[in-house]
């Protein structure tokens, strides 16, 4: 059966509301978007929308027929059942990849996954929540602007940015540069990843040689201007070739799929196209990544000695690295600890929202909207005036910004009312990237060195998809997985659907403010001021003991 994957839209219903009308478009929204939809891989190597195409056909039946007081339980992408709840009660139910304490490895992973009994959900995908490139466009966009901010007088014009990796999220980062001003270096060892970014309009041009790269940055560093540059090549020879060369970028790091060293990672001497053939040992194939891994990141820490602001982008490369025998590797910080946390500790984070009837007018006037109501808040403002000019639409069109605890819930209830008065031409699904104040324990990238030490406690995820389907969302889920897809990080999503209805209304006020109440919660149990000014500005009823 050959599959094709168009984008949803419309006001045609096949299901038996809009509530199961805009899962189902989601799913196949994520598919449209995806890296390898024929394998229902959405991206990272492994992160499916589904376990199998029987479970994913199943899915599809069951929302097509599910009556709004029905769930629908899935486990690691393959449906269940559904069982008879309550109107107000989520539709869909899930947990992808959550594995027991100390079988929590990525031998386990790989063995169980192959046995189809399991599937990575990665943060988006298996839950339905991706939107393509836009949302880690943004996320790494922020992250650069925080380090011009910080380190740079606020602007990144005329500074070299060295990074690597073009694949499903790794793409996103020579748009995000350009957009942040800078002079981007994307090394990527896929010829076809490069040439899919280059044609999508998110890489600007492409290198033949580490020669011609250089000097092609040295260009544009010296005119100040805003430009993205592909090599193909693999990082972890460049990295060292470019430190050898005595050149320093200004910023460096990496967004390979570091994390998964059998289906994603390249190590040096291979290919795309003959790695495959390799995977019959996935021992000596980590053992392979690792090395590599190794090599690259000791150039990136004589790049940080040398005076470069590097970070680790959230792809597991310092553990791997420590792996393969570099202990000091973790003297790279994360971008969460030292550049984000202030606007977690204040529940503020990735936001997103989706035009079910794939009008792209609809987030034109949401925009219009939200530059009019929070147009004093200078992330926003920046982010949205810069993204309609230059973010692409990807499957159904959407949006993505910053907002934080309140503001989540009044832009929500606003554009539900647009919806109800017919200002737009249909449903809003409303969600939000794992990476979130409440909804992730990850010890070595959201939560790594909390300030009370609670770095691995993995209860806040858990508690958020509890308050989640405690507070009517639609669609609630819990995910771990990560580094080799086994025991890095536990996480919750959630979605809700803006149809227009008064329903609606308490769904998004109860879910959106809860959400980010816990958010705030959790940072301000952690001791930070920024927390417990939101606590008590904000009103949030916070126990003590």
């Amino acid at each position: 059966m050959t599959r094709v994957f168009p984008v949803p839209g419309g006001s045609e219903l096949r299901c038996k509301g809009w509530r199961q009308e805009g899962l189902l478009r989601l799913l196949e929204n994520v598919l449209a978007v995806g890296e390898a939809p024929e394998r229902l891989v959405v991206y990272a190597a492994l992160g499916k929308a589904a376990r199998d195409w029987p479970s994913h056909d199943a899915i599809v039946a069951a929302l097509k027929t599910m009556e709004e007081d029905e769930t629908l339980v899935v486990q690691s992408g393959k449906p269940i059942g559904i069982l008879r709840t309550h109107k107000a009660a989520p539709l869909v139910i899930m947990a992808n990849c959550n594995l027991v304490g100390r079988w929590a490895t990525a031998e386990n992973f790989y063995r169980l996954e192959q046995a189809g009994l399991i599937c990575w959900g990665g943060l988006t995908a298996g839950d339905w929540q991706y939107i393509g490139s836009q949302g880690v466009i943004q996320g790494t966009y922020e992250i650069l602007m925080r380090i011009a901010e910080r380190h740079f007088g606020g602007d990144l014009a005329g500074k070299f940015v060295l990074t690597a990796g073009l694949g499903g999220m790794g793409g996103a980062q020579p748009l995000a540069g350009r957009m942040a001003g800078a002079t981007i270096l994307c090394v990527e060892v896929d010829p076809a990843r490069i040439a899919r970014r280059r044609e999508t309009g998110l890489l600007d041009m492409v290198a033949e040689s580490l020669d011609e790269a250089l000097e092609m940055v040295a260009q544009a560093t010296v005119q100040r201007r805003a430009v993205s540059i592909g090599l193909c090549a693999n990082a972890a020879e460049v990295y060292p070739a470019i430190l050898a060369r005595g050149v320093v970028p200004d910023v460096v790091t990496d967004q390979t799929s570091a994390h998964d060293l059998v289906y994603g990672y390249i190590p040096i001497g291979e290919t795309p196209e003959t790695v495959p053939a390799l995977r019959g040992d996935p021992a000596a194939l980590m053992a392979a990544g690792r090395a590599s891994i190794a090599r690259q990141v000791r150039a990136m820490l004589d790049f940080q000695r040398s005076g470069a602001i590097v970070f680790d982008n959230g792809n597991l490369i310092r553990s791997q690295a420590v792996e393969g025998g570099v202990p000091d590797a973790f003297d790279i910080p994360i971008f969460t600890e030292a550049y984000l946390r202030p606007l977690f500790a204040r529940a503020i984070g990735p936001f997103r929202w989706i035009s079910l009837a794939n009008a792209r007018d609809d987030i034109a006037r949401i925009d219009a909207y939200l530059l009019e109501a929070f147009g004093d808040n200078a992330i926003i403002r920046r982010w949205i005036e810069l993204a309609r000019v230059h973010v692409p639409v990807e499957g159904l069109p959407a949006r993505i910004a910053w907002l934080g605890h309140g503001e989540r819930t009044e832009l929500a209830l606003a554009v539900n009312s647009m919806v109800r008065d017919g200002r737009l031409a249909g449903p809003i699904a409303f969600t939000r990237d794992h990476l979130d104040a409440a909804a992730m324990a990850h010890p070595t990238i959201m939560t790594e060195k909390m300030r009370d030490g609670s770095d691995a406690v993995a209860d806040w995820p858990l508690l958020d998809a509890l308050a989640m389907a405690s507070s009517q969302a639609d669609l609630v889920a819990i995910h771990s997985g990560g580094g080799g897809y086994a025991g890095f990080m536990t996480s919750a999503g959630v979605t809700v659907i803006a149809d227009g209805t008064e329903a609606a209304d308490e769904r998004l006020r109860l879910a959106l403010t809860n959400d980010t109440a816990l958010g705030v919660l959790r940072y301000a149990d952690a001791g930070y001021e920024q927390a417990l000014d939101e606590v008590a500005s904000k009103g949030i009823h916070r126990c003590l003991a």
